[in-house]
């Protein structure tokens, strides 16, 4: 999607008139005093104690050995699901993709692997018996976002070995997200099954093509096998945790998401209706691309920082003592420059940093405009006044909001403000997860990062999105979304995966990732 530069530009100019109020003068129930963003505490000034949890002690040598012999080999297997594009958006390879995953899982053993037809892209189910008492859910997503080659360093779908400051990076859409650290799991349930010739536990795969859309139909998988899933133990989402400096942080929870197309088109209230029209005639005519700004622009503070949405901060669960705890042990990890170096911004809103600036990104819900677009955005000139403007907006919902009761108060905000023509058509929704680090499921995984980290930090959750809730509030289920190794380049171009670290560079590479995944399935089986 190319986005039009003069459209941005006047987003920008118009948003200070969004504290003019429109004309609302045949609504009654219009909100006079703008909400305010909450500001949130931490309940207690101590932090958790990740000392009570003692690193994994066993060694799996023989497995280890079978890793490092086969490394080129298993490298050669991330490659492989790399070079296969599977865009979701664009539904470009998302069969092959599904059938190469689901070929991949009956050739390691397991002895159900099929495709799972749903209202859009396939599923993928397996199951590996391995006659023990425990199981293990691993979620996997096999598709990636859409890409713009032209903006890459290496081809995206080319999957190369890249010199980077911090060693070797394999560079690729999906490179860390997931397809890498998903391939290297796979990888070692393959070591494993290798040396022993089975796993210490059972494994179920419910894997989807459409997490990168929001996951509307992964539900209809869950469905499915609803029943079976419900006898797992915990559930497994293979994840790039590791920082540049070593120190792993590990994420309990996600936050949930709305995600909306908002359109304006031309019609009774003004604007051409049916196709674009001369630009001599905004003398005249109502522009559907102003009215589909000003409509954005009565979401937010002029800033944009502040959502005046009646009743949208109101049920967000504040800071527990268990979250207080965690947030108060992880400042020390906690590096906003590091950060903002990685993101390529030069500061957070309002200039907070440390344990601020983690409570303003796990607690606030957001409204984020994530592509806009109207009539002519090609080369050279062409004046013409649109008779249809969208745009693609997104919010990140921390717990105790839902998506829908949000999309209600957004629906009702733009109807109150003169805006009702507006067409809101809802893409993806879903609430958001949370597991206790508390369960012996988590600190089992923390003991194995433990062995192979500097240093290891636990977050309550992440400011980003999955379909988490499915495994936490349907299964009644521990999830543990993380792992070993570093990536980074998620959505962007040059995305980038930890393959060989440098000299002196204490992040895990591949083999080390998947010695660590290991070590994770024998902790989890004991």
């Amino acid at each position: 999607m190319h986005v039009n530069k003069l459209l941005l530009i006047l987003i920008f100019l118009s948003l200070p008139l969004a504290a003019c109020a429109p004309d609302t003068s045949s609504h009654s129930d219009v909100v006079t005093q703008a909400p305010e963003r909450p500001v949130f505490e931490l309940t207690t000034d101590e932090a958790y104690d990740l000392g009570t949890i003692g690193a994994y002690p066993d060694d799996h040598a023989e497995i280890y050995d079978y890793i490092d012999a086969n490394i080129d080999a298993h490298l050669r297997a991330l490659q492989r699901w790399l070079r296969q594009p599977s865009i979701s958006a664009q539904n470009v390879g998302i069969e092959q993709m599904a059938e190469m995953l689901r070929g991949d899982l009956e050739n390691l053993g397991f002895q159900e692997a099929k495709l799972v037809p749903t209202d859009g892209h396939p599923g993928v189910w397996a199951y590996y018996d391995a006659g023990n008492e425990k199981t293990l859910v691993v979620y996997l997503m096999y598709d990636v976002q859409p890409v713009d080659p032209e903006d890459w360093q290496s081809p995206p779908f080319a999957a190369n070995l890249v010199d980077h400051d911090l060693g070797k990076v394999l560079m690729a859409r999906g490179a860390t997200n997931q397809k890498g650290p998903q391939r290297a799991f796979l990888n070692a349930l393959e070591s494993i099954i290798a040396v022993d010739g089975s796993l210490p536990v059972n494994v179920m795969i419910a894997a989807e093509g459409e997490e990168e859309l929001g996951s509307p139909h992964y539900h209809q998988i869950v469905d499915r096998y609803f029943d079976r899933l419900k006898t797992a133990d915990a559930a497994l989402f293979p994840f790039n945790s590791q920082r540049p400096d070593g120190n792993i942080s590990v994420i309990l929870g996600v936050k949930g998401i709305l995600y909306v197309e908002m359109t304006a088109t031309g019609g009774s209230w003004g604007g051409p209706a049916d196709a674009e029209i001369h630009g001599s005639y905004k003398a005249i005519v109502d522009s559907p691309v102003w009215r589909l700004i000003k409509a954005l622009s009565s979401l937010t503070s002029p800033d944009g920082n502040t959502i005046l949405v009646s009743g949208y901060y109101d049920g967000i669960v504040p800071p527990t003592a268990e979250e207080s705890l965690l947030i108060n042990a992880a400042i020390e990890q906690r590096d906003d420059v590091q950060l903002q170096e990685l993101l390529g911004v030069s500061r957070w809103i309002d200039g907070k940093t440390g344990n601020d600036a983690a409570i303003e990104l796990l607690y606030q819900p957001t409204l984020n405009i994530d592509g806009i677009w109207s009539g002519y955005t090609g080369e050279g000139v062409k004046t013409i006044l649109p008779h249809t403007a969208s745009a693609k907006v997104d919010s990140r919902l921390p717990p105790g909001l839902d998506p829908d009761e949000a999309l209600a108060k957004i629906r009702h905000h733009l109807d109150s403000n003169g805006f009702d023509d507006i067409s809101i058509e809802k893409l993806s929704a879903y609430p958001a997860s949370q597991t206790s680090i508390e369960t012996p499921e988590v600190r089992a995984a923390l003991g194995v990062f433990k062995k192979y980290a500097s240093g290891v930090a636990v977050q309550p959750r992440i400011a980003g999105s999955a379909p988490f809730y499915q495994f936490t509030d349907r299964l009644g289920l521990p999830l543990i979304p993380a792992g070993m190794g570093f990536g980074t380049g998620a959505h962007a171009p040059n995305e980038i995966m930890l393959i060989e670290p440098g000299d002196g560079v204490p992040v895990a590479g591949l083999a080390e990732i998947e010695k660590a995944y290991v070590d994770f399935i024998y902790a989890l089986a004991d």
